[in-house]
């Protein structure tokens, strides 16, 4: 019998791998704090918690993946939270993307109560998500990885193992602060080759041929370009993910002079915006609406 597995947080992320939890046959139990996003799945045969802690008590592997710090904080240690739900010997994945002392302070609470923990956050985007080949980047025990990788299966196509709770979120941090340098950093030679009086799809077919090519400019160039800014990795969670590899940085004692100049471009991008937008937004930086 495959384990029962809980999920919290159907956003973006959440609700693809919940679909693709089912479609691998594990029993599964969601929670969302909207209560409405949960039906699509319950439609596809999962069950509905009445709480996080119900969701809790129902799982022997509990993934939460919810938007910043105090949401995960709010459905661990809240009223009827997780973590009062977690039964001895269970397993909770935190896939949200939050603070590497927030993740040990989670493994913490989580020994104290005979559970195992990883800080497993993920990349690869929502068509990642849907197509169940996200990358999830771990800090914890390679036992407890190892137990639980036929599920990440089932969501994932690739599982590394960086070190001891926190790693994991330490490692996505500095990554999506380069995701952020690179879009920008695109997004102004767009802005310079365009005010020059040149096509910017023609930076795009030089770069495309260049060392300068990356995969993630591969997929947002299309729609800076077409300045579609439908949101697949959305503008404030990406100033989220700054503003705490900003915070670790000042924790270090160590400045990130290109970090701290992005979060200033992306502040004012989002203070622009009418709606919520892709972090690709930042091509409308000289373009207030």
């Amino acid at each position: 019998m495959k384990p029962r597995v809980g999920l919290i947080g159907l956003g973006l992320m959440g609700a693809p791998m919940g679909a693709n939890l089912l479609k691998a046959g594990f029993p599964l139990t969601v929670w969302n704090r909207t209560a409405e996003k949960a039906q699509k799945l319950a439609a596809q045969g999962a069950s509905v918690a009445k709480s996080p802690q119900d969701a809790a008590s129902q799982a022997d592997v509990l993934f939460t993946i919810v938007s910043d710090p105090p949401a995960l904080e709010e459905v661990l240690w809240g009223n009827q939270g997780a973590l009062a739900g977690l039964k001895k010997g269970s397993v909770l994945i935190d896939s949200s993307t939050v603070s590497p002392a927030l993740a040990r302070r989670v493994s913490k609470a989580c020994a104290d109560q005979s559970v195992d923990f990883l800080d497993a956050p993920v990349t690869g985007g929502t068509w990642g998500a849907e197509k169940g080949e996200l990358i999830f980047m771990v800090g914890g025990k390679k036992e407890v990885l190892d137990r639980v990788e036929p599920i990440l299966q089932a969501v994932g196509k690739r599982f590394f193992l960086l070190g001891p709770n926190g790693a994991g979120q330490t490692v996505k941090l500095a990554m999506n602060l380069i995701l952020a340098l690179e879009v920008e950093a695109l997004a102004e030679g767009l802005e310079l080759v365009t005010s020059s009086g040149v096509e910017p799809a023609k930076l795009i077919e030089v770069l495309q041929s260049s060392m300068g090519r990356a995969a993630v400019l591969d997929v947002k160039a299309p729609f800076m370009l077409k300045r579609d800014f439908t949101p697949s990795f959305p503008l404030r969670l990406m100033l989220k993910d700054i503003r705490l590899a900003m915070e670790l940085a000042k924790e270090n004692g160590i400045e990130l002079p290109a970090g701290a100049a992005a979060y200033h471009a992306y502040s004012a991008v989002k203070a622009a915006a009418k709606s919520d937008v892709d972090y690709a937004a930042i091509a409308s930086y000289w373009k207030k609406n």
